[in-house]
């Protein structure tokens, strides 16, 4: 009787524990299915996500890991890359004012 009981405890402790962690997960799972929309909608025109081939501009997997930007050799940060969308430059339009305020994120 009492392992039933222990047994009985380890399962409900188990699945709070995992209900918890599914609703930490939640804001991260909408704001990575927002991002997914922005993409297809915005920059898919321009670049795929899932590949470093070029299309129009380039592929974009891996591109924190490249260390610097390909056209000026710039190095890739948070800060450098959300500038980069926000302004553009000769070859990519400026994206801050098509965007709304926090959709960019890195």
């Amino acid at each position: 009787m009492i392992v039933a009981g222990f047994v009985g405890l380890l399962g409900a402790g188990a699945l709070l524990a995992q209900t918890a962690a599914t609703k930490t997960a939640d804001p991260n799972a909408a704001a990575v299915a927002s991002g997914k929309t922005v993409f297809q909608q915005k920059c898919s025109v321009c670049h795929y996500d899932n590949t470093e081939q070029k299309k129009i501009g380039p592929g974009l997997k891996g591109l924190s890991k490249r260390g610097t930007f390909s056209v000026n050799g710039s190095k890739i940060t948070d800060e450098s890359l959300k500038a980069w969308i926000e302004n553009g430059d000769q070859l990519m339009p400026p994206f801050k004012d098509v965007l709304d305020a926090g959709k960019l994120r890195t």
